[in-house]
């Protein structure tokens, strides 16, 4: 049992065009657990145009495997689902998905893709966000 989060780090960064006007980035923070191939965390939607999709948060959990193809060292795929407020003049809410999937390096640069409420973003790329561990 002590070595069920063996090897567990913390992965930060974004998936999408950065700095491109209007396009959705989603920023990542996941607890990732290579031994049992899990990964769990948040992502934020940000996207700079005005309206219910412009910033969304989501619980997400996934799996994560090593791949042993050239500079894809590993996958990853990510679900969770959000609240979705329609916007008037109609009113409710209703939970919808988030998916991603990550073709990664061992430093998380690569390529993938997102989809949620009505969007799709594929072949963006994903970057790594350097970050200060505190201890």
């Amino acid at each position: 049992m002590s070595d069920l989060l063996a090897g567990a780090y913390l992965a930060k960064g974004t998936i999408g065009n950065v700095g491109t006007p209007g396009a959705p980035v989603a920023s990542f923070s996941l607890v990732v657990v290579p031994s049992q191939h899990s990964v769990s965390g948040t992502v934020v939607i940000t996207q700079a145009i005005q309206g219910p999709d412009s910033y969304i948060v989501v619980p997400v959990t996934g799996k994560i495997f090593s791949t042993g193809i050239g500079k894809v060292t590993q996958v990853v795929g990510l679900k969770g689902q959000y609240v979705h407020s329609v916007p008037p003049p109609a009113f409710g809410s209703f939970l919808a998905d988030f998916e991603a999937n990550l073709a990664i390096d061992n430093e998380w640069n690569g390529t993938g893709g997102f989809s949620y409420y009505g969007h799709n973003v594929e072949n963006v790329p994903v970057k790594a966000v350097n970050q200060v561990e505190l201890v």
